[in-house]
Parts: structure tokens; C-alpha cells; sequence
């Protein structure tokens, strides 16, 4: 008697953790660029609980050197944690508590700094042969929007990859991969049809932009195997699931979820400060009496100060 197969269940996260965040120096000279605090949480943390929220409990973190940071942040803190039991701070207790029961954390490191790709497929005897997601760590997205939970269904309902894709200005489509669509029935799933990692001007397919989030199908891992080192000298994760998005079956097709929702970029200094003033503002232990002083600091300290001369 024959028997359907089972759909794969995505239960693993991965997240690439290994760059060397050149873009924060000097802050990031000892302090992994992951744990620069979002008003008073680390980056990375947002990112671990976005990917419990999505029932994804088993998470590896691809490493690199200098990131011991990480593991002791997920890590219990005996001693700080005995130290609030003795003042009977329960809340702070609490928030110390909660990274380090938020998920099963592993960690491996890349070693060499070849690429996303080449940190994707440092994953591969973790994940083994089940479809995974991967998070990069410098995308956060709000958790009230589920784009990663969407995500994880367009890949159970179609099988192969999907992508998280979002519309930007022609002229930043240059710093993303871009994707090269066809309409679906749905109007926030897309099929992909081709990918080029940071296009020239002029020479995108569009204007819709990769954003750090993939559900990938375990073939990607023999696609990165063959792929030859692309834009910068590295392996692309991009090139991998370019060569995947004509195939129907063997890992395909590759699919893309549109995004309009709340993302914010910790990977660039501008936005990263945009980041932190957003989410304070809706803070409600922080947001009124700092929406307060932002409201008198917009209205009288920027309009005062003089422009420099020249201008």
C-alpha cells in the first residue's frame, strides 16, 4: 500500500551571527555588532524571540570569532541572578531569565568569513534533511507582523524555498538581492523567476527587494556546495536560489511573500537610531514621556541650531 508523504514541519532557525560589523567601528572592535541594544534589549534578541514566536524553538547561531558575547547572553547568569533574588527585584529577574529560556540555543562557528551562503551552508549537520528558516540578525522585523509564520505556510503549501521580499526605492535597489516576479492568486505571494545579488543601476528586474528572511528547502545546501564564489569574492546565497528558481521539484520552485509591514534595519547606523526611537516611542513604560521630550526637542533645539556655515 502506498501512503501520501507527510508535508516536512519547519521546526529550526538559523542565524548568521559571524560579520564583523565594520560599520559600527569602534563600537564593534570587542562587542559583537548582534549585541547592540535596541533601547534595552540586543539585536539578537528581538531576532531569537521573532523566531520562537513562529514555534521555531531549536536555533543554531553561525559564529564567528569574538562572539562569545552571544552565547552568554542566551546563557543563565547564576551569579546576577542570585544578586536580584537578594534585593527581591523579581522584574529585572524576569528579563534576565527570559533570553536564556526563549529557545534551544546551539552555536558553530564559520571560520572563515565567506559569505552568507558559505555561513548557510555551515548549518547543514544541524539542519540535515528538513526545511529550515533563516533570520539575519541586522532585519527586525515587528512582531505584529507575522511575516515569518506567513512564510513558513507559503513553504508548506508549495513546497521549495520562499524569500521575504520588499518594495524599495529604484535607487536603494542597488544594496539588495532582487527578484524578478510572476503575479500568484494570492496577493502577497509572488513566484520568483530570477535573482540578482546588488544589480547595477538600470539593470534591475525590479524594484522588489530581498529582506533577511528565507524558508529554504535542503537542497540549498548542494546548490551553495556548486556555486562559485560571486559579487565581492564571497558565496551568495543569492546565486544559489537563482540557480533553484526554474526547477519545480529538487528544491524548487522559489516563491516570494511581498512585506509591507513594520522592518527595521539595525545593520545601518541612520536606521538603526531610527529603530530605537520608533520602539521606544511605542514603549508604554518609556513611549509618553519620551514622545514628550522628542516633541519639544523637534520643535526647539533642531529649529534653533544655526546651520553650518557655507550652507
Amino acid at each position: 500500500m502506498s501512503h501520501t508523504p507527510r508535508p516536512r514541519t519547519v521546526t529550526k532557525a538559523v542565524i548568521p551571527a559571524a560579520g564583523l560589523g565594520t560599520r559600527f567601528l569602534p563600537a564593534t572592535k570587542a562587542t559583537p555588532k548582534e549585541m547592540l541594544p535596541v533601547v534595552d534589549k540586543p539585536a539578537i534578541q528581538y531576532v531569537v524571540e521573532e523566531a520562537r514566536a513562529a514555534n521555531l524553538s531549536d536555533v543554531l547561531m553561525i559564529t564567528g570569532r569574538n562572539k562569545r558575547a552571544l552565547e552568554d547572553h542566551f546563557d543563565r547568569n547564576y551569579e546576577l541572578e542570585e544578586a536580584l533574588i537578594r534585593k527581591g527585584d523579581d522584574s529585572r529577574l524576569a528579563r534576565v531569565r527570559e533570553s536564556s529560556e526563549l529557545a534551544t540555543l546551539h552555536y558553530v562557528r564559520q571560520g572563515d568569513p565567506k559569505g552568507l551562503g558559505h555561513a548557510v551552508l555551515c548549518a547543514e549537520p544541524h539542519v540535515g534533511d528538513q526545511p529550515f528558516a533563516v533570520l539575519l540578525g541586522d532585519d527586525l522585523i515587528d512582531p505584529r507582523d507575522p511575516l515569518l509564520s506567513r512564510m513558513i505556510e507559503v513553504q508548506e503549501r508549495f513546497g521549495g524555498s520562499v524569500v521575504a521580499l520588499m518594495e524599495v526605492d529604484p535607487a536603494q535597489i542597488h544594496l539588495y538581492g532582487c527578484a524578478a516576479i510572476q503575479a500568484t492568486a494570492d496577493e502577497d505571494i509572488v513566484r520568483v523567476t530570477d535573482l540578482v545579488e546588488k544589480p547595477d543601476p538600470g539593470e534591475a528586474p525590479s524594484t522588489y527587494a530581498i529582506i533577511g528572511r528565507y524558508v529554504l528547502d535542503p537542497a540549498i545546501f548542494d546548490a551553495l556546495r556548486k556555486t562559485p564564489p560571486g559579487r565581492g569574492g564571497e558565496i551568495q546565497l543569492t546565486d544559489a536560489l537563482r540557480e533553484m528558481t526554474a526547477r519545480v521539484n529538487d528544491g524548487g520552485p522559489v516563491h516570494g511573500v511581498v512585506f509591507d509591514g513594520r522592518r527595521y534595519d539595525t545593520g545601518d547606523r541612520g536606521d538603526y537610531l531610527r529603530a530605537i526611537v520608533r520602539l521606544a516611542c511605542e514603549r508604554e513604560d518609556l513611549g509618553p514621556d519620551f514622545r514628550e521630550w522628542l516633541r519639544d526637542f523637534t520643535a526647539t533645539e533642531l529649529t534653533d541650531t544655526p546651520a553650518p556655515e557655507g550652507d
